[in-house]
C-alpha cells in the first residue's frame, strides 16, 4: 500500500510539472504573440530600393486602402497607386520608375509637405555612393540620440554637390531592445529615426534581440526574389541586392541554418558566383572576429554563432573578393587589418594572414590604407572587418583581439563613402568627431603577385 501511495504521489508531481509547463508554453506563445502586435500610426519609411521601383510602408492607426501619390516635383503629385481593401499595414511597390530620380510621395489623402526618395543609380554604374551604418541601434535615450545627431551634423557639414545627403542606411541588428516587441520597435527605432527612414531606404540586419518576437519580418520588406538586385535567395532572412557598383550581401547568423551545405550557404555561393559588381560587402549580426562585450573566442558566446560564421562563411567571402564585412552585436567598435585566411582562434592567429605587402609599409596600415587586388586579379587579397554595435548602447570588453588595428569603446555610427576604386569608411563618435577612419583602395597594384590559395 506504501508503495501504491508513493507512486501515486510521484505520478502526482509529474502531473503537476508538466502542467505548470504547458501553462507556462501557453503563456509564453500568448506573450511572444502579443508583443508582435502594434495598433497605432507608423510614419513612412522605404525599402527594396532598386533603380526603377521602391517599397513604401507605413501604418494607420484605423483600417484603410493604401493610397501612395508621388511624383517627380513636389507641388505636383500627379501619380496615384491605390491598393484597395481596408488594413492598418500597408506596404506598396512602386514600379517603373527612373533610375537615379527623385520622387516625392505622400501617403493616403495627407496633404501635408510630401517626404522624398531617391531611386538606384544603374546597376554597375560608377557614381559616388554613401551608406550609413547604425550598430545595434535599438536602445532609446540619451546615448542614441547623440549617436543621431552627431550622424545627422556630420552628413549636414560634409554635403554631396547634387546629391542626396545618405543614399542608404544600413544597421547590423537588434534594432528594437530589449524583446524587439512591435512596441519597441515603434520607440526604440521608428520615432528615434523617423526623419531619416522617411526618406532614407534602410536596410536591417536580424539580431538576436529582434529575434525574441515575431514582428521584425512582419515589420520589414525584403527581396527574397531579387528585387533590388542579386540572386533571389526565396528567403526574407538573407538576401543581396545592388547599388550602383556595389553588391551588398546580408546573412542571417541569428536563427537560418549556418551550416556548409546549409540552404544560405547554397544560396550564398551561387550569389557570389554571379556578381560583377567591383565592391563586395557583407552584413551581418554576429561578429566573426570581436573581443568587446563579446568574445568570438568563446565557443560557447552567442550559442557559438561567431565561430560558425568565422569557420564556415568567411573562407567563402574571402574566395569571393569580399572587401568589408560590417556587424555588431558586440557594444564597441573594432577595425581589423586586412585579413585573409584566419579562420581559428586569436592564439592560432599568423601574423602573415593580414596580408603586409598589400599594405606597403606599416605607416600606411596605421594611417587606415589599405591596398588590395581586384578579386579577378587574386581572390584572397584580404577583407576588412568592422564591429559597430555601439550606436544606442555602450558596453565594457578588454578589446585586445589581435586582428583589430584599432578598437574604441566609444559610441557612434559609420559613413562609408564609395568612388571609383576608393572606399572610404568613417567612424563618427557621438560628439560629431572622426575617432577613425580608413580607405580601401583597388586595383592592379604595382609589384604586388596575386596570393595564392590558404594554406591547409
Amino acid at each position: 500500500m506504501a508503495i501504491k501511495r508513493w507512486q501515486r504521489g510521484i505520478a502526482w508531481a509529474l502531473g503537476v510539472v508538466l502542467a505548470l509547463a504547458a501553462l507556462y508554453g501557453v503563456g509564453r506563445l500568448v506573450h511572444v504573440a502579443l508583443g508582435s502586435l502594434y495598433s497605432g500610426e507608423r510614419g513612412p519609411y522605404l525599402q527594396m530600393v532598386s533603380p526603377r521601383g521602391v517599397t513604401v510602408r507605413w501604418q494607420t492607426p484605423d483600417e484603410a486602402a493604401s493610397v501612395l501619390r508621388y511624383g517627380t516635383a513636389a507641388d505636383a503629385l500627379d501619380k496615384s497607386t491605390v491598393v484597395e481593401g481596408a488594413r492598418e499595414v500597408h506596404a506598396v511597390r512602386l514600379s517603373g520608375l527612373q533610375p537615379a530620380t527623385r520622387y516625392y510621395y505622400a501617403t493616403g489623402t495627407d496633404a501635408a509637405a510630401p517626404h522624398w526618395f531617391v531611386t538606384a543609380p544603374a546597376t554597375g554604374s560608377e557614381v559616388p555612393l554613401r551608406f550609413a551604418v547604425l550598430g545595434d541601434p535599438g536602445y532609446a535615450g540619451p546615448g542614441q540620440s547623440a549617436v543621431r545627431n552627431a550622424l545627422l551634423g556630420w552628413l549636414t557639414n560634409h554635403p554631396r554637390a547634387g546629391m542626396a545627403y545618405l543614399d542608404l542606411l544600413l544597421t547590423t541588428g537588434d534594432n528594437a531592445y530589449r524583446s524587439g516587441t512591435n512596441q519597441q520597435f515603434q520607440d526604440n527605432f521608428f520615432l528615434p529615426y523617423r526623419e531619416i527612414l522617411h526618406n532614407i531606404p534602410v536596410w536591417p540586419t536580424y539580431g538576436n534581440h529582434d529575434a525574441r518576437r515575431w514582428a521584425f519580418f512582419d515589420i520589414f520588406s525584403f527581396p527574397a526574389q531579387g528585387e533590388s538586385g542579386g540572386v533571389p535567395s526565396g528567403s526574407t532572412h538573407y538576401y543581396a541586392f545592388d547599388y550602383g557598383n556595389a553588391h551588398v550581401v546580408f546573412l542571417d547568423s541569428q536563427a537560418s541554418d549556418r551550416g556548409a551545405n546549409g540552404a544560405m550557404m547554397q544560396w550564398l555561393k551561387k550569389d557570389l558566383a554571379a556578381t560583377t559588381q567591383r565592391w563586395l560587402i557583407a552584413v551581418l549580426h554576429h561578429p566573426p572576429y570581436t573581443r568587446g562585450s563579446h568574445d568570438s573566442d568563446d565557443a560557447g558566446d552567442s550559442g557559438g554563432r561567431m565561430q560558425e560564421m568565422r569557420e564556415v562563411f568567411v573562407p567563402v567571402l574571402e574566395q569571393a573578393g569580399a572587401d568589408l564585412v560590417l556587424s555588431g552585436h558586440s557594444h564597441m567598435y573594432e577595425r581589423s587589418h586586412l585579413l585573409r585566411c584566419h579562420y581559428g582562434e586569436s592564439a592560432t592567429l599568423d601574423p602573415f594572414t593580414m596580408v603586409p605587402a598589400l599594405n606597403r609599409s606599416e605607416l600606411d596600415a596605421k594611417a587606415g590604407i589599405y591596398r588590395k587586388q581586384q578579386a579577378a586579379l587574386s581572390p584572397l587579397s584580404g577583407t576588412v572587418y568592422l564591429v559597430l554595435g555601439a550606436s544606442s548602447k555602450l558596453d565594457d570588453g578588454p578589446l585586445d583581439h589581435p586582428v583589430m588595428l584599432n578598437s574604441l569603446r566609444e559610441m557612434g555610427s559609420v559613413v562609408i563613402d564609395i568612388a571609383g576604386n576608393a572606399l572610404t569608411a568613417r567612424f563618427i563618435n557621438d560628439r560629431g568627431a572622426i575617432s577613425d577612419q580608413f580607405t580601401i583602395i583597388k586595383g592592379d597594384v604595382a609589384g604586388v603577385a596575386p596570393l595564392e590559395a590558404c594554406a591547409q
